[in-house]
């Protein structure tokens, strides 16, 4: 049976993670970092593993060297739903969100630094209509380069849930979106709400 706020499809886990790079990565001594991670995915579409960078000087680092094990938290849209919103003077009010946690085993991979920066902005400056490139920065790259190391974090167990609407009923769901109109939580509702693709 499938979960009430399962995603639709491993792409919706993939779009959050694109839109919303920035996870907390949290080692098993309760360090956190937020770092920005770019998903890689097996031919039918799943996370298989994401790739990044650390500072060397971070001391979750030596943490994650002595145990590699981590938890990776994303948040996707979310927001506070307001009875307000709702023609039902009974509704109660809730929180919808899109979020997935993945457990992974990082292994730190040096030769891959340079890998995972140029995806990085390549991917986060994808929408510019003059993309900056990293070789702009000319040798103080390699000087700035020394103080970060890449990182695969492959996934051994992941889970999404997208709280988004998916139980209400369609008048409810109609009266939520369009006092939500134009924002990005709203977009995830209605997305969620279609039939899959």
């Amino acid at each position: 049976m499938a979960e009430p706020f399962a995603p639709q499809s491993p792409a919706d886990v993939v779009k959050l993670i694109a839109e919303h790079p920035l996870a907390w990565v949290i080692s098993q001594d309760f360090q956190a970092t937020p770092l920005p991670l770019l998903a890689e995915t097996d031919a039918a579409g799943n996370v298989v593993s994401l790739l990044g960078h650390i500072a060397r000087r971070n001391p979750q680092m030596a943490a994650l060297q002595s145990q590699p094990r981590a938890l990776l938290l994303f948040q996707g849209p979310q927001g506070y739903i307001s009875p307000r919103h709702v023609s039902k003077p009974a509704w109660g009010p809730t929180w919808n969100y899109a979020v997935a946690r993945f457990e992974v085993h990082i292994e730190f991979l040096p030769e891959e630094t340079d890998v995972a920066l140029e995806r990085l902005a390549r991917h986060v400056e994808r929408s510019q209509s003059n993309p900056w490139r990293i070789a702009e920065m000319g040798p103080r790259y390699e000087e700035l380069r020394r103080y970060i190391i890449g990182f695969r974090a492959h996934v051994q167990r992941a889970h999404a849930t997208f709280k988004l609407g998916q139980d209400e009923d369609a008048a409810t769901f109609a009266e939520i979106t369009a006092a939500l109109a134009g924002t990005p939580l709203a977009q995830w509702m209605s997305a969620q709400r279609e039939p899959p693709v």
